[in-house]
């Protein structure tokens, strides 16, 4: 049947490129274009104050907005996601350059876009290698945790600058005890200017969401600032800003600071993968759109490779951004590029009016954006269900505030990793028992229970390697030990057990010769997909292969007539 509502596919649809945009749904085209417009009304103000929080020009924050979406939205996959400045990532690399270069300098920009530039190349080989998986290493827990003390160091970074204090410090505790000493010599003018900004963003998220909060309040300092001559009355202004479109070319920086700048890259990386792809995610779920994670990986990295040609700061997929657009009524990268397309102008043709914006209104922008990363309801739910996940993120929330971005990024990768470690170290483990229904319930090892009388089926949650592999066989023989009467069969549920190493293979053979000198008959049950690494190691031979079943009640009927 004829669908008049898309249009027919010819070069474009033939071409790798653009699959976040094609098909193209002519009813869909002008929704599309009026929420980029949209996201440019809302974001141009944010990117502007991510550039405070990276350390480079005012204009780079705008520079976010045009190459960058223009290849992600041609080498990406998800059709929502919104590739541009972050705060997270704009403060591990202002953590990262802090000592190498003058902030906003021509150097600190040059070591900015080698950044990004060599941010991209890692995504780049991570696509190549088709390493997309990466993004499930960083949990949600510590991503709470970090963007929650990323909110912290970022707001109290920009409390100077909105009450007009000089900080001299870089560290976020020492940043807080100056600004707490200063209060007295709190220049008035610029607090109420803050106050207003703030305020202003954040009355109209909560009461008036589609409004441009940050539009309004940026462009109502402007014209007050110029009507009322803010900078002769003492109060800080951003000054000239250069306009027209970017200049491209590689950054003109050495081999040494590429090596010097590997640990911010390496920290970056991890960044833009887990929230890309966690932001991806959701939205292709919501919408019921597949994902190609791989594919993603390659317009992040076409985005930061364009920021750094384009002489900015590296990017990342924005929760914040996207939810944006999908609010505006976006529903493909179509949107993205409206948005680019207006950036363009602005660069062109209205950078002049940016010269009065008092920097105490960035500061105030900044603080807003600061707000909306500290998940104090995502922690609550942590502690509600889980009190050990819970101190992992505070834990790295704490890390990032008295240590640093880059040491934070670093820790919740390490602790994300240590979670999967501990919960295949430590999985969780049952004795299988019936109800009066005969239905099977989970009891704890050591309690004592038994399967029935001289049979024990004992359930082990995670694959048998090398770190887990003493685990089991201790705890069966603590069962076999202390079962009463003496069990005479014990039954493996290996289902949640779907890899044997080498090492657990030699401790199972062990385990098995242990059993049968005590007169304890071993079997397994749920083998499955587990039977071609019994095979490999021997195991097959060693444990009997009509003592391998692949149901339980094949197993049960079995060892009834053994024992």
């Amino acid at each position: 049947m004829h669908d008049g509502n898309r249009v027919k596919p010819g070069a474009l649809a033939r071409l790798p490129l653009f699959r976040s945009i094609r098909p193209l749904q002519p009813s869909q085209i002008p929704k599309d274009v009026l929420a980029g417009v949209t996201l440019a009304a809302m974001n141009i103000p944010q990117v502007l104050g991510y550039t405070r929080i990276a350390g480079t020009p005012v204009v780079t924050g705008l520079y976010t907005l045009l190459l960058p979406l223009l290849a992600f939205a041609a080498f990406g996959s998800s059709r929502y996601l919104v590739v541009a400045a972050d705060s997270a990532t704009a403060a591990i690399l202002a953590g990262g350059l802090a000592g190498m270069a003058t902030v906003a300098s021509a150097r600190y920009v040059a070591l900015a876009a080698l950044v990004a530039l060599m941010t991209g190349g890692c995504l780049i080989v991570a696509r190549l290698l088709k390493l997309g998986f990466l993004a499930d290493f960083l949990s949600q827990t510590v991503l709470v945790g970090f963007l929650t003390g990323v909110g912290f160091q970022v707001g109290i970074a920009v409390l100077g600058e909105m009450l007009g204090i000089e900080v001299h410090s870089h560290k976020t505790v020492s940043q807080l005890a100056e600004v707490i000493g200063g209060l007295a010599g709190a220049h008035l003018p610029e607090l109420y200017i803050s106050v207003a900004v703030v305020a202003c963003i954040r009355l109209s998220t909560r009461f008036a969401p589609m409004l441009p909060g940050p539009l309004i309040a940026v462009v109502g300092a402007i014209i007050a600032s110029a009507a009322l001559d803010f900078s002769g009355h003492g109060i800080p202004v951003v000054g000239p800003v250069t306009g027209g479109l970017p200049s491209l070319g590689f950054p003109h920086v050495s081999w040494r600071d590429a090596g010097a700048l590997l640990p911010v890259v390496g920290s970056c990386f991890v960044m833009i993968v887990a929230q890309s792809a966690a932001t991806a995610r959701a939205y292709a779920m919501r919408h019921q759109q597949q994902l190609d994670e791989n594919a993603d990986l390659a317009g992040l990295a076409a985005a930061n490779v364009g920021a750094a040609l384009s002489g900015t700061f590296l990017v990342d997929g924005s929760p914040t951004q996207t939810a944006m657009v999908e609010r505006s009524g976006g529903r493909s990268q179509l949107a993205h590029l409206s948005t680019a397309s207006v950036v363009a102008l602005v660069l062109l043709f209205l950078t002049g009016p940016l010269k009065y914006l008092p920097q105490c209104v960035l500061g105030a922008v900044v603080f807003t954006i600061a707000i909306g990363l500290i998940k104090l309801r995502g922690l609550q739910h942590i502690r509600r269900e889980s009190p050990g996940e819970f101190l992992l993120a505070v834990t790295t929330a704490a890390t990032v505030v008295l240590w640093g971005v880059e040491q934070g990024i670093l820790l919740a990768m390490t602790l994300s990793l240590l979670r999967i470690v501990q919960h295949s170290y430590h999985p969780h483990t049952a004795i299988l028992v019936r109800d009066s229904k005969g239905d099977w319930l989970f009891e704890l090892v050591g309690s004592g229970a038994v399967t029935e009388p001289g049979l024990v089926i004992y359930r082990f949650g995670a694959p048998l390697f090398y770190a887990n592999a003493n685990r089991f066989s201790e705890e069966i023989l603590s069962v076999v030990r202390h079962a009463t009467p003496p069990v005479r069969s014990l039954v493996v549920d290996a289902g949640p057990i779907t890899r044997v190493d080498y090492t657990a293979a030699r401790v199972v053979h062990q385990l098995k010769d242990h059993l049968a000198s005590r007169g304890v008959l071993l079997a397994f049950a749920h083998v499955g997909d587990l039977r071609a690494d019994l095979d490999r190691h021997g195991l097959t031979e060693v444990i009997g292969p009509d003592k391998l079943f692949d149901t339980l009640h094949e197993a049960l009927a079995v060892v009834h007539t053994m024992s």
